[in-house]
């Protein structure tokens, strides 16, 4: 085995420094340090609030005892799901990344605690695992002999996955290389065990395979990268490995397939990996099959908050256009899914339409998962309801809550990357960067914007590169191509790019100064005729943000029945003392009173009774802040007249 890499950490998420293939080269979160309005408090009351209460939701519910169980130290029966082992290594990877950097810190009381509890849990982990390297806490004892046996169904490869991803992002944190141990152990056991020459087979839910892809970029060890292109390769094959399912992506080839189908969240997770293995062997066949089932989701499958599988049965993609508001499905993890999947293709593309799914879903399809006070959880995000849906401390299957963790914990390494001698700036947030560019030196930027209440962003240079180098900014879909540059004060020509970047290159000067304005006008946004749900309906937009109408703001009337006229004003109002502060927009719609149709349900046409309309105010809040507040009504897209 190649020895792993050694010279201080780097905890950059998805690390294709190395990767051949990759457009674009990560940052690591130990480089950035956010200090805004609006990402900082959040990231403080996830390290403050979130991992502390799911550490003790995987200890109440017996998480960690099934650790403890397996290992012989605790005489017990295993406890929840089969899974549940993924639960504890997403929090862990999650808590892996708040050590990494200090971006909305909790403070260093909290820091330590963070520290000594992720090396108890390591120890349990550890401490559990099989001579021969295997580990999965369910198959011990009474079901060591079934292990492998039911592949489909079972998530062992699943649950190594995640095991794998929080070792990575353990040791990148660290330097640390106990759990990193532990985890090639367990990635050496698996290629031992599946290959070519050895099983056949692939696991029902998807995440081995990004997970070995990480695990080669760490340690350098060629096996996994090559055990993640086979996991691909058993998709599809004749006889299926996955009894040909279209819901376990089984149904045709990885490089056959057109159609994003099946579980969402082992959708994007299929798409993560593959994207992986192309940015490390270039495989042009996989790019294309990438290409086709990205415009496949984000271009007839996607909710308009970033939101993706439209079917409870199944957690599942629907049929193109099939985006029913109040039976949305829109799994807290898909959307998750969603942002990583993006992430990889940015990284490997450099376009900026990655960029823009991924900041949709993260400021609405994600962010709703996750209360104000970071304690409570959506694991489905409909865009409609009547008062009932309203997030949980926890679930039995519990994927939604850990995953939202690490994602925003992780938050810092998505916000930049580099090439040569350029520094990309893929999402605005208040703070600071300094980033070493490989053939122009280092460069330091801070960055002062409100985004996303407002679009004036103000990069400031701090340390100048040695020699010329390019500051590529991002210019949002949202903002359809207007903008305004100014260099040091001056207004500058800077055309937007086909990837949808500007592209400023100078020799920097300590204290050179770019601002980016992006206007920031209410957006009123249509579908598609053919989703049929929102037929007649407006959905309201400013700027990345997706916004709602809840009957807390509409006491006197159902928020169902408001009608929006194409013509009435809409404008944004600042709300500091609402949902702890928000950008909200008013205006004034109209409403029928209720019951103008007493008993009929239906009517001949032209028999319709007359339904007098009356003006209402109108407040609509950001997506991601409704249910906070008392149970009531929901919509997202309002009836248009």
């Amino acid at each position: 085995m190649t020895a792993t890499r050694e010279g201080g950490r780097r905890a950059a998420v998805v690390d294709t420094s190395r990767s051949p293939h990759a457009c674009l080269r990560p940052l690591p979160l130990e480089a950035v340090r956010f200090d805004d309005v609006f990402w900082t408090p959040r990231l403080r009351t996830v390290r403050a609030m979130t991992l502390p209460s799911q550490y003790e939701q995987c200890e109440r519910t017996g998480r960690i005892d099934n650790f403890r169980r397996a290992a012989g130290k605790k005489q017990v029966p295993f406890q929840g799901r089969y899974y549940n082992d993924s639960d504890v290594y997403k929090w862990l990877e999650a808590a892996s990344f708040a050590l990494a950097h200090d971006s909305g810190s909790a403070g260093a009381e909290a820091q330590a605690w963070l520290r000594r509890t992720v090396e108890a849990v390591i120890d349990e982990i550890a401490a559990a695992q099989s001579p021969d390297g295997y580990l999965n806490t369910y198959f011990t004892f009474e079901r060591a002999a079934e292990r492998f046996t039911n592949l489909t169904q079972m998530h062992e490869l699943y649950c190594a996955g995640h095991l794998i991803q929080a070792a990575v992002a353990h040791h990148r944190a660290t330097g640390e290389r106990r759990l990193l141990q532990v985890a090639t152990r367990l990635a050496d056991h698996i290629c031992a065990t599946f290959g070519p020459q050895a099983r056949l087979g692939t696991d029902g839910h998807e995440e081995i395979e990004l997970a070995l892809v990480e695990l080669y970029r760490e340690t350098g060890n060629r096996t996994y990268l090559d055990r993640a292109g086979f996991f691909l390769d058993m998709r599809g094959r004749q006889p299926p490995m996955l009894n040909g399912s279209v819901y376990l992506q089984d149904h045709l080839p990885v490089r056959a397939q057109r159609e994003i189908v099946g579980h969402a969240v082992r959708a994007t997770y299929l798409a993560c990996g593959m994207a992986d293995v192309y940015a490390e062997t270039g495989e042009a066949a996989l790019l294309e099959a990438l290409e086709a089932l990205w415009q496949s989701a984000f271009e007839r499958k996607v909710y308009v908050t970033g939101g993706l599988g439209a079917r409870w049965s199944g957690e599942s993609f629907g049929d193109d256009y099939e985006l029913p508001n109040e039976r949305a499905y829109a799994e807290t993890c898909a959307a998750i899914g969603g942002v990583m999947w993006n992430w990889r293709m940015l990284l490997c593309c450099g376009e900026a339409r990655f960029a823009d799914w991924l900041e949709t879903a993260l400021y609405n399809g994600v962010l709703a998962g996750l209360s104000l006070d970071g304690a409570r959880y959506f694991y489905q995000n409909p865009l409609a309801d009547r008062g009932r849906h309203r997030r949980r401390d926890w679930f039995e299957t519990a994927c939604c809550p850990p995953n939202v963790a690490r994602l925003l914990m992780s938050l810092p390494g998505y916000c930049y990357s580099i090439s040569d001698d350029e520094l990309w700036v893929h999402l605005y947030v208040a703070g600071h960067v300094r980033a070493a560019l490989p053939a122009a030196g280092t460069v330091s930027l801070r960055i002062e914007t409100a985004y996303p209440w407002e679009g004036l962003i103000h990069c400031v240079i701090e340390e100048a590169p040695e020699v010329a180098a390019s500051l590529v900014l991002r210019v949002p879909g949202w903002s359809a191509g207007a903008m305004s540059v100014r260099l040091n004060g001056k207004h500058t020509e800077a055309p937007v790019t086909a990837g949808g970047y500007v592209a400023l290159r100078s020799h920097w000067r300590t204290g050179d100064e770019v601002e980016l304005e992006l206007p920031m006008p209410v957006r009123r946004l249509v579908a598609h005729p053919h989703v049929l749900a929102d037929t007649g309906r407006v959905a309201l937009a400013r700027g990345p943000l997706v916004y709602c109408v809840e009957g807390a703001d509409h006491p006197h009337v159902d928020v169902w029945d408001l009608e929006l006229p194409d013509d009435a004003p809409v404008v944004a109002e600042r709300r500091p003392d609402l949902l702890s502060g928000v950008v909200a927009l008013v205006g004034e719609a109209v409403a029928a009173p209720a019951g103008a149709w007493d008993s009929q349900l239906y009517l001949p046409t032209g028999q319709q009774p007359p339904i007098p309309r009356q003006p209402t105010p109108l407040r609509a809040i950001p997506y991601y802040a409704w249910a906070n507040r008392e149970p009531g009504p929901m919509a997202v897209w309002l009836r248009r007249i």
